[in-house]
């Protein structure tokens, strides 16, 4: 991944990590990570566009509604899910740790 990602696309990388085999489609997704579909939908083509996603249409929908688009990750975006899990981790332990000091350093 060239850019970082926004904390809007790396929500919805790692709510597609959840299942990250699973189609899922735009609005369920908008509901999980609270963005609305004019933030969710460019990210979701930018994150399609540089490989992390994969995007199709619903192949056999419901009589009376419209085949929705759905998303899963790549393997690529798997591995920038995880990557970004774990560099979350990292930041929250080094977070954690410094409240720490500073609890610390005040009870002193």
């Amino acid at each position: 991944m060239g850019r970082r990602l926004s904390p809007q696309s790396s929500g919805v990388l790692d709510a597609l990590a959840d299942d990250p085999i699973t189609w899922r489609y735009g609005y369920e997704l908008g509901q999980q990570v609270g963005l609305r579909a004019g933030t969710l939908y460019p990210i979701l083509m930018r994150l399609s566009e540089g490989g992390l996603l994969e995007d199709s249409w619903e192949s056999d929908p419901p009589a009376g509604r419209p085949p929705r688009h759905l998303y899963r990750l790549t393997a690529l975006g798997q591995q920038a899910a995880a990557e970004l899990g774990s560099a979350s981790s990292d930041a929250a332990t080094h977070s954690v740790r410094g409240i720490q000091g500073l609890a610390t350093r005040s009870a002193s």
